[in-house]
């Protein structure tokens, strides 16, 4: 079990990062006006979507799945923190897709938004960052 909690963790912290980093990205793309630095951040945000964001999030979810089948789910019964982990789970991979559609969006050149926008945006996953953690270890409810 605790081989379970460990991959999920080291997942969970993976995706968090590159939450935290790829709406960073997005701040600096806004700003930039040249052509060769908008094709870097085209590249830089699509690697880091797709090659570390998207499999943290999926492996996080495998692992958090497996755990609630194997011990959670008597808990889940039992205590109101672990409902609210999880809407708050569902609200954080709408989070996941929003930002895959601000990536298309800069991929075709159509960002409506300016840097102060996304400056605003890169400080919610924070939000649910210390909700989670603070759900799982203190499991206030």
């Amino acid at each position: 079990m605790l081989w379970l909690k460990a991959m999920h963790l080291i997942f969970m912290v993976t995706w968090f990062a590159g939450l935290f980093y790829l709406p960073r990205l997005f701040v600096y793309h806004a700003m930039s006006d040249d052509p060769i630095s908008h094709e870097r951040f085209k590249i830089m945000e699509r690697k880091l979507y797709f090659g570390i964001m998207t499999p943290g999030m999926v492996l996080t979810l495998i692992f958090g799945v497996w755990m609630l089948m194997d011990y959670a789910w008597q808990m889940y019964s039992q205590g109101l923190w672990l409902h609210i982990k999880l809407s708050l789970l569902v609200l954080l991979i709408i989070y996941h897709i929003v930002c895959g559609k601000w990536l298309l969006d800069f991929k075709h050149d159509r960002n409506s938004h300016s840097h102060i926008y996304f400056r605003w945006i890169n400080e919610i996953p924070v939000f649910f960052l210390i909700a989670i953690i603070i759900l799982a270890t203190v499991k206030p409810f």
